[in-house]
């Protein structure tokens, strides 16, 4: 039988490496989605990397080896479910009725009924964990919001904003306030449209000397 040559060897390992790689890649996306929601239901102190590792099927060592600690795996799943969630696209007088519908009225039931971000940065207790948080809070969403905002203290309006929505979803889901947690999204839109048009729009002028 004639022997295979090295260049047709190659060709059959190129497809199973790229399978292998494929396969690692994916396995990696499973644990930053089942980190997710462990962190969002549980808490930064009651998820444990054996949690993550056997939600997947995998050992606990792939864990480390992928994000070197738990809290690098923290940190990275809570960039990727800031990157996976952008500002929504359109007007900006459309924006904080989709807002108030993508952080706050969307289905997030399989994170305990909050947005992944809402939940994190409630259940964050260690003060390392809520630097990272406030990092990728304050460098994305908020500004992405500030570079909306008109006038001046764009930073300080996006933070405003921010503070408003953060705060209807905790009220909502962690609290149960009675009348937010049965307000729909038709109740809630025009008050936080007149609040987003306060934030964004033109600084108004100082107010007269007595």
């Amino acid at each position: 039988m004639p022997e295979r040559s090295e260049a047709a060897e190659g060709a059959a390992e190129r497809p199973a490496a790229g399978a292998r790689k494929r396969d690692r890649e994916a396995t990696r996306a499973r644990l930053l989605e089942c980190a997710r929601l462990r962190f969002a239901r549980d808490g930064y102190d009651g998820t444990s990397v054996r949690d993550v590792a056997g939600d997947v099927g995998v050992d606990p060592a792939l864990v480390f080896r992928y994000f070197g600690s738990k809290s690098g795996l923290f940190t990275e799943a809570m960039t990727t479910s800031h990157e996976a969630v952008p500002l929504p696209d359109g007007p900006l007088e459309d924006l904080p009725a989709k807002l108030m519908h993508q952080l706050v009225f969307q289905d997030w039931s399989e994170y305990a009924g909050e947005h992944p971000l809402i939940a994190m940065l409630r259940s964050a207790s260690h003060e390392d964990t809520r630097d990272r948080l406030r990092q990728q809070v304050c460098d994305g969403y908020l500004g992405a919001l500030a570079e909306l905002a008109q006038g001046n203290d764009k930073a300080l309006r996006a933070e405003l904003f921010g503070a408003f929505l953060l705060g209807v979803g905790i009220l909502r889901t962690a609290v149960g306030t009675p009348h937010l947690t049965v307000a729909t999204e038709s109740d809630l839109t025009p008050h936080l449209t007149a609040i987003a048009q306060a934030l964004f729009g033109p600084t108004p002028p100082p107010a007269p000397s007595a």
